[in-house]
């Protein structure tokens, strides 16, 4: 997610930061057996995250940020794994679904449980419902202990370019996720 006022050495830090953010978590995700040591990417899943889940995501993440950090962090890696499951199903039919499609009765709050439910068709009590909860819940915890690491200063555009960064990589990585699962990978020409 480039942005126009930051410096160089600020985009720079910003992507250094991402991308040891999504190495760590490729390895967590891997050694559960839910990716392949690979982050598989897709043009389409990554566009309407940037062009469009992004910033009503980020509205409703950083209101909920103070009393509930590990929803939301983990809820991007939901949005990613709706967002994959739909693009594999028929994107033609899907790729105008909406962020508000995409959450529960209760808003943000329960757009874990809708997509679980009705994107991708697990039972709450699952066996697949609760591995998945349990491995964004770890790469929310690794997140943001990555982010305390930082010592950023609250409240600081730093902090909220570094916790936007941290959402497009749970994005990524539950997109990653879905498509691992659906049986995707990455293989070599």
């Amino acid at each position: 997610m480039p942005c126009d006022n930051l410096t160089m050495e600020e985009e720079d830090y910003l992507n250094q930061y991402a991308q040891r953010l999504q190495d760590g978590l490729v390895r967590l995700c891997t050694a559960r057996e839910m990716m392949g040591g690979v982050l598989l990417e897709n043009d389409d899943i990554e566009s309407k995250f940037t062009e469009e889940l992004a910033r009503p995501y980020l509205t409703d993440a950083i209101r909920e940020y103070r009393e509930y950090p590990e929803a939301a962090v983990a809820w991007a890696g939901y949005l990613g794994m709706a967002v994959a499951k739909l693009w594999d199903a028929d994107w033609q039919a899907y790729q105008q679904v909406s962020y508000a499609d995409l959450q529960g009765p209760r808003g943000f709050d329960d757009m874990d449980e809708r997509i679980t439910a009705q994107v991708l068709g697990y039972a709450l009590d699952s066996e697949p419902a609760r591995r998945i909860a349990d491995l964004l819940s770890a790469c929310a915890a690794e997140a943001l202990a990555m982010i305390r690491h930082e010592h950023i200063e609250p409240a600081s555009p730093r902090a909220y370019y570094v916790f936007a960064r941290t959402v497009q990589v749970l994005y990524r990585t539950g997109a990653s996720i879905e498509l691992f699962l659906l049986g995707y990978k990455l293989e070599r020409l």
